[in-house]
């Protein structure tokens, strides 16, 4: 099978046949008529009521500012650009628990482990992980940044 064939597989059988000489007894394939489809109707179509927003919960998220401490780079925007990289890589990693795993990481920092839930110990973790991995991300073309880092803290 070709590629005229697979999408043109009654206009091969005719020009197979019109290639090779075919007995007058055999019948002729026709093409098939095209197929009229009535015009939809949108005149009987029920109108679709409008969206509420009245409706939707709004999620309550507490925000979270991020800085860059101790680094001292002539440019401003590359600064910038790597406050976001760390917020959007540290959104990535913890989503809308962020604040949540910042103030559980600082309790377990603050006290002992036996004072902590399984909960808050799993999400002290989760913090230190996505801290490392949005620091990373937020010094990737910064350079030399022996003392600086990323200060989270919620507004």
């Amino acid at each position: 099978m070709n590629q005229f064939e697979l999408f043109f597989p009654r206009g091969a059988a005719a020009a197979a046949a019109s290639a090779f000489p075919v007995a007058l007894s055999q019948p002729q394939p026709q093409p098939h008529a095209p197929v009229l489809l009535p015009e939809p109707s949108f005149s009987r179509a029920q109108p679709e009521e409008p969206f509420r927003f009245e409706d939707v919960e709004v999620e309550e998220r507490v925000a979270y500012t991020v800085r860059l401490a101790d680094y001292s780079h002539p440019a401003a925007d590359a600064v910038k650009v790597a406050q976001q990289r760390f917020r959007r890589e540290i959104d990535r990693q913890l989503g809308g628990d962020v604040v949540e795993a910042l103030r559980a990481f600082q309790n377990a920092s603050e006290s002992s482990e036996s004072d902590l839930s399984k909960a808050e110990i799993a999400l002290a973790k989760r913090w230190a992980k996505a801290y490392d991995a949005a620091r990373t991300a937020g010094f990737r073309d910064l350079g030399d940044t022996d003392e600086a880092f990323f200060d989270v803290r919620p507004v």
